[in-house]
């Protein structure tokens, strides 16, 4: 009787566990139920709006979800990071961000810690180069040095926010280079561009990619280990008897509010994985020079963090 008794215990047990556990299941909440806003610190038309757009689009193949992308300008991305710090760890607010916010944040002496994000997926690793005009006389880089030198520190170079990391990455050319110049800030990429070939400047710190959008540029020299093979004909600085800007890259991705939950991350993981071997994103961002990856929250927090770090260890 008692073997019974206990028999019967046992079965009474597994049934209300059973049905615990449907009960836990039925009321998991599921994602997304509404829209998802996608927070771009550029301007509508800006690099990386067209890039947020352009991951919108190719994730709707994948995803019923609705991406409303929301354009957070300011400070370098600053004001984006602060915007997104300052919301719920709910997943329903995704940021686009860059290499260069995170040098913004040390030359801005901002209080604000990479780390209040947690960097979910790096997608894109571009090389970072020098742009001219060839329409003047400046527009190899040997021509870049002598009139480097004939300026005698009155070159100007051309690009988008000061302390931004092609910024950064002109002041590390100067010094590699051994020469010295002016930076110029605009308020954006697009703008620097057109200063460049208004004749406003000598040069133009960007990517290769960029150089793609009128003929009148020339990539003189690109920081790269060897030639791209989408820019056979650009030289290395390394060829170029300089040495040390084999890693001055720009790298791109997505980030949201750490403390998102992990199955909401592993649903963002499945569409960006997607989305990164989707054909129309490879056939637009690789003809570019872009390296195209798949770098999911581990590696790429490692990443923010240790550019963090050797920013702030470099001022």
């Amino acid at each position: 009787m008692k073997k019974i008794l206990w028999v019967a215990l046992v079965l009474i047990i597994a049934v209300l566990s059973g049905c615990s556990k449907k009960e836990e299941k039925s009321v998991a909440p599921a994602f997304p139920t509404k829209p998802i806003k996608l927070v771009v610190y550029t301007g509508p038309g800006g690099a990386g709006d067209i890039l947020a757009r352009k991951f919108t689009d190719i994730a709707s193949k994948y995803t019923d979800a609705t991406f409303v992308v929301e354009n957070k300008t300011g400070a370098g991305g600053i004001v984006a990071m602060e915007y997104v710090a300052a919301t719920k760890a709910d997943g329903y607010t995704l940021m686009y961000m860059t290499k260069s916010n995170i040098s913004k944040l040390v030359t801005t002496d901002s209080e604000l810690d990479p780390m209040t994000f947690d960097w979910i997926s790096l997608m894109q690793i571009d090389p970072e180069c020098v742009i001219t005009n060839n329409k003047t006389s400046v527009v190899t880089w040997d021509d870049v040095v002598a009139d480097a030198k004939a300026k005698g520190g009155d070159q100007l170079w051309l690009g988008p926010a000061a302390g931004g990391l092609d910024n950064i990455t002109a002041q590390n050319i100067w010094k590699a280079a051994g020469i010295t110049a002016k930076w110029v800030p605009f308020a954006s990429g697009g703008k620097a561009k057109a200063g460049l070939l208004g004749e406003q400047g000598a040069t133009y710190v960007g990517n290769p990619g960029e150089a793609l959008a009128n003929p009148d540029y020339t990539v003189a020299a690109i920081c790269a280990a060897e030639r791209l093979p989408q820019f056979p004909d650009v030289p290395t600085f390394k060829e170029l008897g300089i040495d040390g800007l084999e890693n001055e890259v720009m790298w791109r991705g997505f980030a949201v509010k750490r403390g998102t939950t992990d199955a909401i991350v592993a649903w963002y993981d499945d569409i960006f994985e997607k989305v990164t071997n989707d054909p129309e994103w490879i056939a637009t961002y690789e003809p570019q020079g872009n390296m195209i990856v798949h770098k999911t929250r581990d590696d790429f927090n490692k990443l923010v963090q240790s550019d963090y770090d050797a920013y702030k260890a470099a001022r």
